[in-house]
């Protein structure tokens, strides 16, 4: 296990938390800035689903090579690489618009997130052994908290400035200064990274799959709603700028639940409780929603931000405890987040379609609503003491 030099510790928790922080914009500004998108390229909503689906599948492939480009580059240089993407993507934004144009910088910006999805975890465990789930809770809350400032921010910049680009583009400010953070505070690479034996492929154990359908089925809800619920909000009648607030405040509260649970979690093994709560949330909401959409949209959507927010980092802790092995648990991690986030890229795209068909995002929620009820039945299967013999490999 690598030790940490004593003034590294809290420059690499700030490094951590600023490069979570540039992970969402990309995506989280694009929903709240539909209208002016859709009249300036002429596109329908299914169309305008890829520039959601399109970042989170490329997210979904792209983790599958962080652990090579972890081995070849070291996490230092790999995490540096996909800030530098992720601020490209946002720069580049601000050219004239096109529909072909927006597509490319969207998949730019879902490879350069993924690369760091992927390195993130096992760096979190190798480094902070101790306190996996105070690190992840705090790098998943940042995650949030710029997908929050985003979705508030983007419509704001695009109204004083007259340019809605500018909503889009005004994101590579953060991702230049997380780059200078990395850089100074992230830890070199070590030598034996690049040494160490290959791992069987998680392809094979059932337990593997299950992670990652849990995972992808809950991050859909997430991806659905940051796609969908500013433009909700403008088909009940609310303005854009109003829209984007709504889902900058379910953001607010994935927040509060991201810094919240994982540390009252830390105290027990057995995630499965804590697990029930966030779904429990999250289907009330999705159900409000449905039911009441004229009704106390501030408890439904709260209700959602809670369950979402919480469900993401312990979906994550609770891959990670799976094996004792920092490298191991890493290289799961990203197995984890490759399939979920291809399974997480389909629901913007069907949701859009579904809205095209209808007329209405009633009965995307509805589908929503049915896979978190089927994630409560599996949320069972995750018993602590059944982790280990679930990880043997064969």
């Amino acid at each position: 296990m690598s030790s940490i030099p004593l003034a590294r510790p809290l420059g690499l928790t700030l490094a951590i938390v600023m490069v979570g922080l540039n992970l969402r914009p990309g995506l989280a500004a694009v929903g709240p800035l539909l209208e002016p998108i859709r009249a300036a390229t002429g596109i329908r909503f299914s169309e305008a689903a890829l520039l959601t689906t399109l970042p989170i599948a490329a997210m979904g492939a792209g983790a599958f090579a962080g652990h090579r480009l972890e081995a070849l580059l070291g996490a230092r240089l790999g995490v540096l690489l996909a800030l530098l993407l992720i601020l490209l993507s946002c720069a580049l934004r601000c050219w004239p618009p096109s529909y072909a144009g927006l597509l490319a910088t969207a998949l730019m910006a879902g490879g350069g997130i993924a690369l760091a999805q992927a390195l993130l975890p096992g760096l979190i465990k190798r480094h902070f052994p101790q306190r996996v789930s105070l690190l992840m809770g705090l790098y998943i809350t940042a995650i949030m908290g710029g997908a929050s400032l985003a979705a508030a921010g983007a419509p704001w910049l695009a109204r004083h400035s007259g340019q809605w680009q500018l909503g889009l583009a005004a994101w590579a400010l953060p991702a230049a200064l997380a780059c200078v953070l990395w850089w100074r505070h992230a830890p070199a690479a070590q030598a034996s990274a690049s040494q160490a034996a290959p791992a069987a492929p998680f392809s094979r154990l059932p337990r593997a799959w299950l992670l990652a359908g849990y995972f992808g089925l809950g991050t859909a809800v997430y991806t659905c709603s940051l796609a969908w619920l500013p433009p909700f909000f403008v088909q009940l009648g609310w303005s854009g700028q109003q829209g984007g607030l709504m889902l900058s405040y379910m953001t607010a509260m994935e927040v509060v639940a991201g810094l919240t649970l994982p540390l009252l979690s830390s105290r027990h093994a057995d995630l499965r409780g804590w697990l029930a709560l966030t779904l429990c949330c999250t289907l009330a909401g999705l159900l409000g929603m449905v039911a009441q959409p004229g009704g106390p949209m501030l408890l439904w959507v709260g209700l959602l931000g809670l369950g979402v927010g919480g469900l993401f980092p312990l979906s994550m802790i609770l891959t990670l405890g799976h094996l004792d092995d920092s490298r191991d648990a890493g290289r799961l991690a990203a197995f984890v987040q490759g399939v979920g986030y291809l399974i997480a890229a389909c629901a913007p795209f069907a949701a859009g379609w579904l809205r095209d068909l209808t007329a209405s995002f009633q009965l995307a929620w509805l589908a929503l609503a049915a896979a978190v009820a089927l994630l409560l039945l599996l949320t069972s299967a995750f018993a602590p003491q059944g982790y280990r013999r679930a990880m043997l490999r064969g």
